[in-house]
């Protein structure tokens, strides 16, 4: 179970470069204006995760909390599919030889996946084509904005090889995101939500072309990339504690959260540019 393991890798580093950082088990790019593509890229296979994939995703979105030359990921599939989930050969047939405290090993590598996109301060956009499944699904709902095409199925088809459907913290987000209701159905069903359902229940932010969704998560993307990015970190910080305070808490986590950001060069530059009459560049400080 070695393979489930952290490593001292230089990811973890404060001064890792990643614009030349290059991954190992799917692609990565991040242009200049701080825009990072992370493409799960086994297009014969629909994309799926394997342990290593899995870990390696673990890694990097705990790595990004250090990372000031990244502002935005996009998270998408290649050839016309996001993620099938986890690979049926090199995973699910490993997993029905496994003892119990290596399952429970796995199961909670796989949470942290979650967990570390959760985390992490950069928004997070899923770029959704065609089959979006199993823990593909679950990447997609960690992320902090979804876009699909009307040729987009989101299943969590947990149930359907036998399993809960309380996976990765689907009981805990999809309710969130859809309702209660529609989340039972869909966790207890393992049936597939189409896209108009998805974007009726608000799982989708939007829905384009197959070939204009690329463009359009490159383009909002690029709008939140140029926008205060300390101050979007503290958004999506709120976004994600406030989910367990009372309403008197949230209130006084959003007042302290507030006065920190106007400690920032961003605020003073929007201010400047207010004043002269001009629009603000941010530079994420």
């Amino acid at each position: 179970m070695k393979h489930f393991i952290p490593t001292n890798n230089p990811m973890h580093s404060q001064y890792q470069s990643w614009r030349s950082h290059t991954a190992e088990h799917f692609d990565w790019e991040c242009d200049e204006q701080g825009v990072a593509t992370l493409t799960l890229n086994r297009p014969e296979r629909k994309n799926p995760l394997t342990f290593a994939s899995y870990a390696e995703l673990r890694d990097l979105f705990h790595a990004l909390r250090l990372a000031t030359d990244v502002r935005v990921v996009v998270l998408q599939g290649a050839g016309g599919n996001f993620c099938s989930g986890g690979d049926v050969h090199e995973i699910i047939g490993p997993l029905t030889q496994m003892t119990m405290p290596e399952l429970l090993t796995f199961t909670r590598m796989t949470g942290d996946v979650v967990k570390a996109m959760r985390l992490c301060p950069q928004p997070i956009i899923a770029a959704m084509d065609g089959v979006c499944a199993g823990a593909g699904a679950m990447l997609a709902l960690a992320s902090d904005m979804r876009l699909g095409t009307d040729r987009t199925r989101v299943s969590y088809l947990f149930s359907r090889v036998g399993l809960a459907g309380a996976d990765m913290g689907a009981c805990s987000l999809l309710p969130r995101v859809i309702g209660q209701g529609r989340a039972s159905e869909l966790l207890f069903t393992g049936r597939a939500m189409s896209a108009a359902e998805g974007l009726a229940w608000g799982f989708f932010n939007q829905l384009h072309a197959p070939e204009a969704l690329t463009g359009a998560a490159q383009a909002l993307a690029l709008g939140l990339a140029q926008g205060p990015s300390f101050a979007h970190g503290m958004t999506k910080t709120m976004l994600h504690q406030e989910w367990s305070m009372t309403l008197d808490q949230a209130i006084e986590a959003e007042a302290q959260a507030q006065a920190i950001c106007m400690q920032t060069q961003d605020f003073h530059r929007a201010y400047q540019a207010f004043a002269a009459k001009q629009q603000p560049v941010f530079e994420g400080d």
